[in-house]
């Protein structure tokens, strides 16, 4: 019996393996390399240093970088206002759409159109109605009521948030929607009459058997959507470009910067480690606090 398990495990292994190397290949290695990148000084516009090896010196130039230290700031703040709006948006959506009634189909498939515009598409489309004094935006609210004049959104530092942030939401809202109404159509509907019966109302049904049963799904989107929002680029870069100045460049825009336009490529290795860790930890923290659950163990 030993004999046959040893045989079996190393079995297991030769069919793990492929996939254990790509893992190493394509997520593994380039991270241990930008690692290694960070701990040098690697500047393309002074190509006569060479790449002199210097520790923590990019990642204590960083603790002090006060332009790093706002980007930071203005990650955690679209995170903070996109990620919630989406789950509560993409939450009703998905209660809406797991009801019987006509037209369902069409329905859900009309939903998934935002996201399945490609990013710079959907910023070119917002950048479009926010840009001008005259955009659509400005001629619906002016002629609402709602602004005794026009606004210009993205030349304006508290203004341009707006639009980035609502582009977001709409484009992402569906996915979300489509992650929890696949979890709601895992729970069983013998619990909400089970529930009724008891003489439990709507609300009392939500949040003691959907929410609870809801969680796994909750927990995915919130990852994946909170990962994306660390990571934002694309649709800032169409959109702002980071501007007016630097008052939208998130971590991401900023590393770009860093990397391609002023070469710094050990610095900006130092920005991509800390993006990453940031981005871990999220994961972590996620799986600590509504993980517990889900896995069916103590995270």
């Amino acid at each position: 019996m030993t004999g046959l398990r040893r045989d079996e495990r190393r079995l297991a292994w030769l069919l793990v393996l492929p996939a254990v190397l790509c893992i190493v290949l394509v997520a593994l290695f380039p991270l241990a390399w930008t690692v290694w990148e960070s701990l040098h000084l690697h500047d393309l516009r002074m190509p006569w240093l060479g790449r002199p090896f210097v520790g923590l010196a990019n990642y204590a130039e960083l603790a002090a970088d006060r332009r790093f230290w706002g980007a930071l700031l203005h990650t955690a703040l679209f995170a903070a206002v996109t990620v919630p709006a989406e789950l509560l948006l993409g939450l009703v959506l998905a209660l809406g759409m797991n009801r019987a009634f006509r037209g369902r189909g069409v329905l859900r498939a009309a939903l998934l159109v935002p996201w399945a515009i490609p990013t710079v598409v959907a910023a070119l489309l917002w950048r479009f109605m926010f840009e001008s004094q005259t955009g659509i935006v400005n001629a619906l609210l002016v002629d609402a009521g709602v602004l005794e004049r026009p606004v210009v959104w993205l030349v304006q530092a508290r203004t341009a948030w707006v639009p980035v942030m609502l582009a977001d939401i709409w484009k992402t809202t569906p996915f979300v929607a489509l992650l929890l109404l696949a979890g709601l159509q895992n729970i069983d509907p013998r619990l909400y009459e089970a529930a009724a019966m008891d003489g439990a109302g709507a609300w009392r049904r939500l949040w003691h058997v959907t929410l609870p049963l809801l969680r796994p799904a909750i927990l995915v989107a919130l990852i994946f959507r909170t990962l994306d929002a660390v990571r934002l680029f694309d649709l800032v870069y169409v959109l702002t470009g980071g501007g007016p100045g630097t008052s939208t460049e998130p971590v991401a825009l900023y590393t770009f910067n860093t990397l391609l336009q002023n070469l710094r490529f050990g610095y900006g290795a130092a920005l991509s480690v800390v993006v990453f860790a940031l981005t871990f930890a999220l994961a972590l923290l996620y799986i600590r606090l509504l993980g517990r659950d889900v896995l069916g163990r103590d995270a």
